[in-house]
């Protein structure tokens, strides 16, 4: 393991991207990481100078930057947070993880399974502790979260049988009027991709591997290219059938995942982050007061959120291990939402693992189906 990642030295972080995602949520995470561990945010970079100069100064870091490969010669940060669009994801990752530097990258990941697969080709391996590079999936982590994986992967509430995936949000002409918004290059995909990732995200780190998938999704307010709406559903590998509805077209917003077990039904409700009082957990007839008791014990109250992700992030970085949600354990919420796409504009069932190199929706997740590439809704 490098000297300057042990635990007496600061690990270096650079954020690349200075806007509402970079302030609101990961220098807040930084900032409390901060007050627990050795860290230091050595530089930030940005496209537009006032920008960077301004979020420098705000945050009190020293370094601001308009160009990535110039800040990794000078500040060899250790841990890179990407907070750009969408598109950039793929260059930025692979340049950042060729300069030596761990990377963090806000969802969505990046706009196909074959950038991903570049993304991962160019990670150090476990013989050399990384560098890796993983995904801000931060709804995985929470005690909320932890009790309940644990609970369902020990089989304490019997096997799980029937889940709902629910992203229904709201969101008007004015966020889209941001210019990388609703168009299949620069963002990947609509809500599916871009909004409901996170709790499909979930819901496969709660029940592991899906098998297959059908869906349809539809353009039905927005003149964007992506959909504006989806529906699915999905077999998982341990038999479980799933329904997943992804919208931003919802005035009455949430954020739903509900499992029924054979001896309980697990369900979430909230919005953008979960507390163990968002759980809720219904046992069936016959179970006893006690063995319910138990189940709802969640611990301490860790809510769902970025500095929970960091933190563990963090960690792994000091011990070169792979972290949580990068390699295969990233990629898998990249090809679900994938195989959602092709199963909805083809009209055909999607297995698990059949879309690689050659099919048309591993390059583009919208497989440059006849409507929707890359053409806007009249």
């Amino acid at each position: 393991m490098p000297a300057r990642t042990s635990h007496q030295q600061p690990i270096r972080v650079a954020i690349v991207g200075t806007g509402a995602i970079a302030r609101g949520s990961h220098l807040p995470a930084l900032a409390a990481l901060t007050a627990e561990q050795p860290l230091e945010i050595v530089a930030a970079v940005d496209v537009s100078a006032d920008s960077v100069a301004a979020f420098c100064a705000d945050a009190g870091i020293a370094h601001p930057y308009t160009d990535l490969d110039l800040m990794l010669a000078e500040q060899r940060p250790d841990l890179v947070i990407l907070c750009t669009p969408p598109r950039f994801h793929r260059d930025q990752t692979v340049t950042a993880l060729r300069a030596g530097a761990w990377v963090w990258c806000e969802k969505p990941p990046c706009p196909s399974l074959e950038d991903f697969d570049a993304i991962e080709a160019a990670e150090g391996g476990a013989e050399t502790g990384g560098p890796y590079a993983a995904i801000v999936f931060q709804h995985r982590f929470g005690s909320g979260s932890h009790q309940v994986r644990r609970l369902l992967a020990e089989q304490a509430m019997g096997r799980p049988l029937v889940a709902h995936c629910q992203t229904t949000w709201y969101r008007d002409e004015a966020y889209y009027s941001v210019p990388w918004r609703g168009s299949w290059s620069s963002e990947g995909g609509g809500p599916a991709m871009g909004h409901g990732i996170h709790q499909m995200d979930l819901l496969l780190d709660l029940l592991g591997p899906w098998s297959e998938i059908r869906a349809m999704a539809g353009r039905l307010v927005h003149a964007v290219e992506t959909e504006d709406v989806s529906t699915a559903l999905v077999r998982f590998e341990n038999g479980a059938l799933a329904t997943v509805v992804n919208s931003v077209l919802s005035p009455d917003e949430v954020s739903r995942i509900r499992i029924d077990c054979e001896r309980a039904t697990v369900e979430l409700t909230h919005l953008y982050g979960h507390r163990n009082a968002d759980w809720r957990i219904t046992p069936a007839p016959g179970v006893s007061p006690e063995q319910a008791a138990d189940w709802r014990d969640f611990g301490a109250d860790v809510p769902s959120s970025h500095e929970a992700q960091l933190r563990g992030l963090l960690d792994d970085l000091r011990a070169g291990r792979r972290p949580r949600s990068s390699g295969a354990d990233g990629r898998t919420s990249l090809e679900l939402v994938a195989a959602l796409y092709k199963a909805a504009f083809t009209g055909h069932t999607v297995r698990a693992g059949e879309i690689g190199p050659g099919d048309p929706y591993y390059s583009a997740l919208h497989g440059n189906a006849p409507g929707w590439a890359p053409e806007p809704a009249a």
